[in-house]
């Protein structure tokens, strides 16, 4: 995601407790098989792990996800960019129809906000002769409700489809699926960090059985202070979504790392209102971190499907033909309107695909039941 300057999302390491405040280890037993890094504390104080936490803060009555303004209230994406961002996944879609043999297909947009990406294929498709030919059956799965003027030939739901031949997208979705957060303690023994409402965080008891392993071969902590997040909700969420499609093409799109550059402090943060905030559960800001999308894409590999392939923005979008190009000087001259256009337009492209920015985010790409990699324009 992007703050309102379209600048990527930092995701800021360090310590997200209160300046000045010690955590001290808690005194819980196991966690349950939710994931939950269990629930403690004295009357009228609450400690629950960051998984628990950010989901009754995310999509719990009230929380972040379902307030009116809607996500792009708070952050601007890749969509809310430039229509060329939706426009390059229209030509994606196109290439998975041609690669299929097919004239009808799905387009599943996952994490879809208030609509803003599905609804933007829409229209480039129609705007497009090439795409005039192609009936598409389009799905947004969101927990939020339908946004009121939505295109009517979006189908609304809150669940993935199953057997879906064509396109399942999902942008910036994975960074907001809750996990846990485990910090190394002074003997470097991985500990789930419990938070308050207010933000304040504490070490509760060591990680342990399928987390534990899930650290061990993914995000090992060691030295004091560490921090990782947990990504085996993230890796079942994308695995389902995989084994949602039948034919086709399923990516993710986020900002992500791979094993043997984790950062040491990990990325959990806040978003609100356009700018970066410490991580607080109130259901006010986002709560969002990076994506271990090596062990995502691990997650979903199953007998008969292709090998997944991890790309930057930058080199997929180029090869979807979206370049920040300048147009020449001498369409200035024959067609100024034309030239202003163009130039708006490689403005647009030049920030999708910027170091540093949104060209920096990673595309999981993973097709079934398919040949050949149609996606290489």
């Amino acid at each position: 995601m992007a703050n309102d300057d379209g600048a990527a999302k930092p995701g800021k390491a360090g310590e997200t407790g209160e300046a000045g405040e010690a955590r001290e280890p808690g005194d819980i037993g196991e966690p349950g098989g939710t994931g939950e890094a269990g629930d403690s504390g004295e009357a009228g104080e609450r400690w629950r792990g960051w998984r628990a936490a950010a989901e009754a803060a995310l999509y719990g009555p009230g929380g972040f996800f379902l307030r009116p303004e809607g996500p792009a209230g708070h952050f601007r994406t890749s969509v809310h960019a430039s229509p060329l961002f939706a426009a390059a996944v229209a030509a994606l879609l196109r290439q998975v129809a041609d690669g299929l043999g097919a004239d009808r297909v799905d387009l599943v947009d996952v994490g879809a906000g208030r609509g803003e990406l599905v609804a933007g294929v829409l229209r480039a498709l129609d705007a497009d002769a090439e795409g005039g030919g192609l009936t598409v059956r389009a799905y947004a799965v969101e927990r939020a409700a339908r946004p009121a003027g939505l295109d009517p030939r979006v189908e609304w739901t809150d669940a993935v489809p199953q057997g879906v031949r064509g396109l399942l997208f999902a942008n910036e979705w994975l960074d907001d699926v809750p996990v846990e957060v485990a910090e190394a303690d002074a003997d470097g023994t991985a500990r789930y960090v419990q938070v308050a409402r207010d933000g304040r965080e504490r070490l509760a008891a060591p990680v342990a059985g399928a987390d534990a392993a899930w650290l061990a071969r993914w995000w090992p902590l060691s030295e004091p202070g560490e921090r990782a997040e947990i990504g085996r909700p993230r890796d079942a969420a994308w695995a389902a979504a995989v084994g949602s499609v039948a034919a086709g093409l399923a990516v993710a799109v986020d900002y992500g790392h791979l094993a043997g550059a984790r950062p040491p402090f990990g990325t959990l943060t806040g978003f609100r209102e356009g700018r970066e905030v410490a991580p607080v559960p109130d259901g006010r800001c986002d709560l969002t971190a990076h994506v271990a999308l090596d062990a995502c894409a691990a997650a979903a590999a199953a007998p008969g499907l292709p090998d997944p392939e991890l790309l930057n923005q930058r080199e997929m979008l180029h090869r979807l033909g979206v370049r920040g190009s300048r147009p020449p000087l001498s369409l200035a001259s024959a067609d100024p309107a034309a030239y202003v256009r163009a130039l708006a337009g490689a403005g647009e492209a030049a920030e999708l695909t910027a170091r540093g920015g949104l060209g920096d985010f990673t595309w999981l790409l993973q097709r079934v039941g398919t040949d050949g990699g149609y996606w290489r324009a």
